[in-house]
């Protein structure tokens, strides 16, 4: 049934136990010995269902028959507006990135019926040629790559060879509730389709490979004039798209925005970061929610910026020996390193801490006159999303820096007693 492709040699298989990666798996564990292929699962457990606990034993035991290692995943879903099946999706997407091993691929079952549902999401979503091309049978996936090697199979073809091979599988009880879209479309609309038309399924599949051709001939089209927009900080140029006609102007709005691993634009949300942000007033510091992450300008660049609550006034004391300081809401880790941004080390009787917030005036190294905190941040063009959430190192009350960014008098190094501050971003 599947065309194995022999280039991949490594492979972790998405197993989540349901009927269409059992059938995936077992092929897999079948074709071992002929690829020599070095062949794990992964099992997400969410958390969502009561039968979650047991679906993992049925997993372990069906990875244990066929010989197949297998790692158990536990996520929580944020929810972020999105939904609670996009908010899953996700979160397995998440586990797998944290998984993977270099040089592995990363194997799902989506298969020619879900191919369909896809597209038919898509037509409901407003969706253009981009997603209509719904899901790629290859596509990279970090520095891995993901295939769908069941994608071209239906899954009447994939129930027939579970009962073949006396394959058991789990019946996820949501698959049921036709409230959510994806099983609405499976349970009430597809079989009237395939009714009327038995190869609907396979025509539809057949225009999003049409359009996914139309949409990478544009990626090759407009690959160099993409690439002179965006900045090295992966931000978008807004000044050329003045001149830009309406689709063209879309086109690259969509692919900058893919390349940032948003979630797919409609045209209207593009239309909406065009005018809601691109075109507001040269005064205002707009503002697009789009999932988790925001759509923002600054200094005539459009940026997409994870959503982060700030710190406020919260103080972080950094205690005697300075090992390396996690920072509040995964806002990364303070070290004294070998290298680094260079200050004076703190006197045996100075508290060190870290804060957020630093009210008064303050004197940089480079600066004549001293200044507040905001007029420091403007003049070095700190963007408005990055001044509440900047890490402040305090010597007792005194401003010594801001790691990456300035250095006060008071915080100047001095060659007998200098310390590096690195600053290791979270996400």
């Amino acid at each position: 049934m599947i065309q194995w492709d022999n280039r991949f040699s490594k492979v972790l298989v998405a197993f989540s136990g349901g009927l269409d990666s059992t059938v995936l798996l077992h092929q897999l564990a079948a074709l071992r010995s002929q690829f020599t292929l070095q062949l794990r699962a992964v099992h997400i457990h969410h958390g969502i269902s009561d039968f979650a606990d047991a679906w993992v034993t049925h997993c372990q035991t069906i990875c244990e028959r066929w010989a197949v290692p297998l790692d158990v995943v536990h996520v929580t879903l944020h929810n972020d507006g999105s939904g609670i099946e996009a908010q899953a999706r996700s979160a397995r997407y998440a586990a797998f990135a944290q998984i993977i091993q270099p040089d592995e691929a990363l194997v799902t079952a989506q298969h020619l019926d879900d191919q369909c549902e896809t597209v038919l999401l898509a037509l409901k979503r407003g969706s253009g040629p981009a997603g209509l091309a719904a899901m790629p049978e290859t596509l990279p996936f970090g520095d891995n790559v993901l295939l769908r090697p069941l994608l071209s199979i239906s899954r009447e073809t994939l129930e027939e060879y579970a009962h073949a091979h006396q394959l058991t599988w789990i019946d996820d009880d949501s698959n049921q509730d036709d409230r959510y879209d994806r099983n609405f479309l499976r349970l009430r609309v597809l079989p009237l389709l395939q009714a009327r038309w038995p190869h609907f399924a396979r025509s539809v599949a057949r225009s999003a490979a049409l359009c996914g051709e139309q949409e990478a001939l544009l990626d090759e089209l407009l690959a160099d004039e993409i690439a002179s927009l965006i900045t090295p900080e992966g931000s978008l140029t807004i000044a050329p798209l003045h001149e830009a006609s309406q689709g063209r102007r879309n086109a690259l709005l969509r692919r900058w925005l893919t390349q940032r691993d948003a979630p797919p634009p409609s045209r209207a949300m593009l239309e909406r970061v065009w005018q809601e942000v691109a075109l507001s007033r040269d005064d205002a510091a707009p503002r697009l929610q789009i999932g988790a992450y925001d759509v923002r300008r600054y200094q005539g660049q459009l940026w997409w910026i994870k959503r982060q609550a700030a710190p406020g006034k919260q103080i972080v004391v950094w205690q005697p020996p300075y090992t390396p300081l996690k920072l509040p809401l995964e806002l990364g880790i303070l070290r004294v390193a070998q290298t680094g941004y260079a200050v004076r080390a703190p006197e045996q009787d100075e508290q060190v801490s870290v804060r957020f917030h630093a009210p008064g005036n303050w004197h940089i190294v480079g600066r004549e006159r001293s200044r507040s905190l905001k007029k420091l941040w403007q003049e070095l063009s700190v963007p408005p999303w990055r001044r509440d959430t900047t890490p402040l190192l305090f010597y007792g009350e005194q401003l010594i820096a801001a790691p990456g960014i300035f250095v006060t008098r008071q915080g100047q190094a001095q060659d007998h007693a200098c310390w590096h501050i690195d600053w290791q971003k979270g996400e």
